[in-house]
């Protein structure tokens, strides 16, 4: 064991190969013990059919948003200033002073967008590549390679046009 402090250990992120073998077997422990699909997509719903008193209770997807949030929350606190590194990139360093405003009214508006694009598609970016992919759903892997490639030619676009 190290004498590392923790904010020294949570300054950098685990390497994929473990990221993606915990999301693995969290993708596999809630299909083989609840027989559904993980995404964060049927969090908000959940979080939002609760709210406008549609269901009783918060139910496991709803719970599971909240975790996301407590989580990154926790790890914040617990990692101090050590990974705040540039904001959001471009962004913030593009707004800054008075008009910080505008960063946060994009990226809300990016939300939006995001929220209502996956409510029409039926499933959100989670859900189709690690869930649907892994069940080997055709329909899973035509949307993960269209957003993938829609986020590689919106970078390569960005990365003209801004930089």
């Amino acid at each position: 064991m190290t004498d590392l402090p923790l904010a020294d250990f949570l300054a950098d992120r685990p390497p994929f190969y473990v990221i993606g073998a915990l999301l693995g077997l969290t993708v596999i422990g809630v299909l083989a013990t609840l027989n559904e699909r993980m995404g964060a997509l049927g969090g908000y719903s959940a979080v939002v059919e609760r709210a406008t008193g549609r269901t009783a209770s918060l139910g496991w997807k709803g719970w599971f948003l909240l975790g996301i949030f407590l989580g990154a929350l926790v790890f914040g606190l617990l990692a101090g200033d050590t990974t705040a590194g540039d904001g959001y990139g471009w962004l913030t360093r593009t707004f800054t002073g008075s008009w910080e405003w505008v960063a946060g009214a994009l990226l809300l508006g990016g939300g939006v967008l995001i929220g209502f694009g996956a409510q029409t598609a039926g499933g959100c970016t989670s859900g189709n590549g690690i869930c649907g992919t892994a069940l080997g759903s055709p329909a899973a892997f035509v949307a993960t390679a269209t957003f993938l490639a829609v986020a590689i030619g919106a970078t390569f676009f960005i990365d003209l046009v801004i930089v």
